[in-house]
C-alpha cells in the first residue's frame, strides 16, 4: 500500500504545502513540526526553481527567497533525512520536471526512496509525457502524482484511471494563490474520478479559510493549502512556526467538524 493512502485514513485530509529554505530551512524545519503536532496529514514540501510557472506571486518569492539564501536540492535532501527522524506522516516533493532533469532523474528518485519521500508532484509535466519518469518511480515505490484541472475535461477518467498516491485536483484556472471564492464546478470533476479510480482526490489551488478548506474538503478527500502559509512565513519569518502551528489546527478542526 502506498504510504500516502494513511494520510487519508482518518477522515478528510489537510494537506499544507511549504517551500523549503523560505526563509531558511531550520524555520522550514520547525513550521512542519508544529503543522504535523496540530494535525496536518501529508506535507508537501517545495523545491525551489527559478522559473515555478505554476505558482502566483507569494510561492514565487517563496523560491526566490530559498534561491538567493543558498538553497540546493542536496541540502533539501539531507534536510528531509534528519526530518524523517521524528515526523512520519507522508510526505511529497513538489517541484519542477527540469529540477529533476538536470540532477539526473533516476538518482532524484532513488534519492527519495532512500530518504523517505512518498511521491512526487510535477506541475509542468503534461500527463502524456510523463513516461520519461513513471519506470523510475514505479522502480523505487515513489508515487508520481497527477493533476486534474478545470480544462482536462475528456481527459479525466484516463489520468484518474492511472493516478497513483493521490490525485491533485486543482479548483481554478490560473496560478496558485489566495482566491475570495472559487466557482469551478467542482462535483461533476469528483464524480468521473470517483468512476474511475478508489484513489483519494484532494482540491488546492485558492484555499485560504478554514471555511473554504472545509468546503473543499466536504466534496472530495481532502484540501491543500500553500500560499496561506507561505504568506505567515513572508510576514514573520523565524517567528512564523507556532502561528501556522494554529491555523493548521484551525483547519483541521475545521475538516472535522
Amino acid at each position: 500500500m502506498s504510504n500516502i493512502k494513511k494520510a487519508f485514513e482518518n477522515g478528510k485530509a489537510f494537506i499544507p504545502f511549504i517551500t523549503c529554505g523560505d526563509p531558511d530551512l531550520e524555520t522550514t524545519g520547525e513550521a512542519i513540526r508544529e503543522m504535523v503536532k496540530n494535525g496536518a496529514d501529508l506535507i508537501e514540501l517545495g523545491i525551489p526553481f527559478s522559473d515555478p510557472t505554476a505558482e502566483g506571486p507569494v510561492i514565487q518569492g517563496a523560491n526566490l527567497r530559498a534561491l538567493q539564501g543558498g538553497i540546493n536540492t542536496d541540502m533539501i535532501f539531507e534536510f528531509v533525512k534528519d526530518l524523517r527522524k521524528d515526523i512520519s506522516v507522508p510526505m511529497v516533493f513538489m517541484t519542477y520536471a527540469n529540477v529533476v532533469y538536470s540532477y539526473g532523474a533516476e538518482k532524484f528518485i532513488s534519492t527519495c526512496a532512500e530518504i523517505g519521500i512518498d511521491g512526487l508532484i510535477l506541475p509542468d509535466l503534461p500527463f502524456e509525457e510523463k513516461g520519461e519518469f513513471i519506470d523510475i518511480c514505479h522502480k523505487y515505490d515513489v508515487d508520481l502524482i497527477s493533476f486534474i484541472a478545470p480544462t482536462s475535461e475528456d481527459r479525466i477518467s484516463m489520468i484518474a484511471k492511472e493516478a497513483e498516491g493521490f490525485l491533485y485536483i486543482v479548483s481554478s484556472l490560473g496560478v496558485t494563490g489566495v482566491r475570495s471564492e472559487i466557482t469551478t464546478d467542482l462535483p461533476s470533476i469528483i464524480k468521473v474520478v470517483r468512476e474511475n479510480t478508489d484513489i483519494p482526490c484532494a482540491i488546492g489551488f485558492g484555499i485560504s479559510t478554514p471555511e473554504q478548506a472545509k468546503k473543499m474538503a466536504d466534496i472530495s478527500d481532502g484540501a491543500i493549502v500553500g500560499s496561506m502559509i507561505i504568506k505567515m512565513l513572508e510576514k514573520l519569518g523565524k517567528e512564523a512556526p507556532p502561528v501556522i502551528g494554529e491555523y493548521v489546527k484551525e483547519v483541521k478542526e475545521a475538516l472535522r467538524r
